[in-house]
């Protein structure tokens, strides 16, 4: 019954099935959300295979379902299952839909694919829209390039399901980075639901990292390539300024991630077990804890990473992708304009002694917090005013009037 409820709940949705970044971002709010509101409960909805390695707080839990991968064609497949991908997918929507209509939540919020893998959520959205629920749409500050973001956008017709389905659009980022929408033509019914939150501020996990350092001691750089499944380049770059001078002043901790190619894992480990000054680990969830003790961070600028470097205001080198999507680059070279990084591009020749020479002058870099962007990290507190407008006011009555201003931020 209803009226017997005990609290709040909250719906999230993540698409992911391989890499740590939206699950993180997920995680992170959801913690956000269930700590301001000491009677809410969040559920997460993920692929990722990974997900039950992380701790969740109170009122906070999870339902995974089948994983799936995206090939370099374009295509998905079964990650574990060996069934037809298109039994995974309806697997996937059935429970999807299927957890919403029993968890029947006061907030759904989904995040950066507005309809789901493959559509996988309309249904949700759909049933959840006759119930009244209000549905939201999370986007990192960074999407892609205009030039391809606007065709995939039209072929998924995102922007009709934005004006049917969705109740506000939440950016976790600021304009002075980026526009995510940049380049789409959004009607204005749409473009006035976006809402500018700031970066999701990070903080020390109550449970700290038990990891013990055998061969290097504090103070150190850490390298982390976030989930490891395109990170090989940036770990080798690393290792052959190491192997190519072994005088570098601080030692260096680097983070394979759980998505690496375990050949290259190896590799890896056995070159670093050559150097006195190198160590590496496979996975750490408390990764903040890390960051926390390091004296600079060389990344590849994912979103997570990005806001831990802020939050903790640490020097950067950041090297980003640039396949298949060009977010981590627009990203990067977007705050070494504002003079929050820097950033080192891989132009495929990958000079071990460049690679040392940025290590050596990273110590020495001005830290973020030397440089002053309105609103930068107030992401936690704008999503709860956010998200407690909505629990408060639910959709199935909601006027143009009614909605939020977007100006109060």
């Amino acid at each position: 019954m209803q009226d017997s409820r005990k609290g709040k709940r909250v719906l999230i949705y993540s698409h992911d099935s391989f890499g740590l970044g939206h699950l993180r971002r997920c995680r992170e709010i959801a913690h956000t959300l269930a700590e301001a509101q000491r009677s809410l409960s969040v559920l997460i909805l993920s692929g990722s295979p990974i997900i039950g390695s992380f701790d969740f707080r109170s009122r906070v839990d999870f339902v995974r379902v089948p994983g799936v991968i995206k090939l370099r064609n374009g295509d998905y497949t079964s990650l574990a299952l060996h069934i037809d991908v298109e039994q995974t997918m309806a697997m996937r929507a059935s429970i999807i839909e299927h957890t919403a209509e029993a968890f029947d939540p006061d907030l759904f919020i989904v995040d950066k694919e507005p309809l789901g893998l493959r559509g996988e959520v309309e249904g949700t959205l759909a049933m959840l829209r006759e119930r009244g629920t209000p549905c939201v749409l999370g986007l990192r500050d960074v999407m892609d390039e205009p030039g391809l973001l606007a065709p995939e956008w039209e072929r998924k017709q995102v922007v009709p399901a934005l004006q049917r389905y969705f109740d506000d659009i939440w950016v976790y980022g600021l304009p002075q980075i980026c526009d995510p929408l940049e380049g789409i033509d959004l009607p204005d019914s749409v473009r006035k639901k976006m809402t500018y939150t700031g970066y999701l501020r990070r903080r020390l996990p109550k449970v700290h990292s038990h990891l013990v350092l055998e061969k290097i001691e504090d103070p150190f750089l850490l390298v982390t390539v976030g989930g490891g499944g395109d990170g090989e380049a940036i770990i080798d770059w690393v290792l052959s300024a190491y192997e190519s001078d072994p005088q570098l002043p601080h030692p260096a901790l680097l983070v394979l991630g759980p998505f690496m190619n375990g050949e290259a894992q190896s590799s890896f480990q056995a070159r670093a077990a050559q150097l006195n000054n190198v160590e590496t680990v496979t996975f750490e969830t408390h990764l903040e804890s890390l960051m926390d003790r390091a004296i600079g961070v060389v990344c590849m600028g994912g979103y997570n990473t990005f806001c831990e470097v802020l939050s903790f205001d640490k020097r950067a080198l950041v090297i980003p992708r640039t396949k298949p999507r060009m977010e981590q680059h627009i990203r990067a070279s977007r705050a070494q304009d504002l003079g929050l990084v820097r950033m080192l591009r891989d132009d495929g020749a990958r000079n071990p002694h460049l690679m040392a020479t940025a290590l050596r002058n990273l110590p020495q870099q001005r830290q973020p917090s030397e440089v002053v962007v309105p609103g930068l990290l107030d992401g936690p507190e704008n999503v709860v005013r956010l998200a407690e407008y909505w629990l408060e006011h639910g959709a199935s009555k909601l006027s143009v009037a009614e909605a939020p201003s977007k100006g109060r931020l």
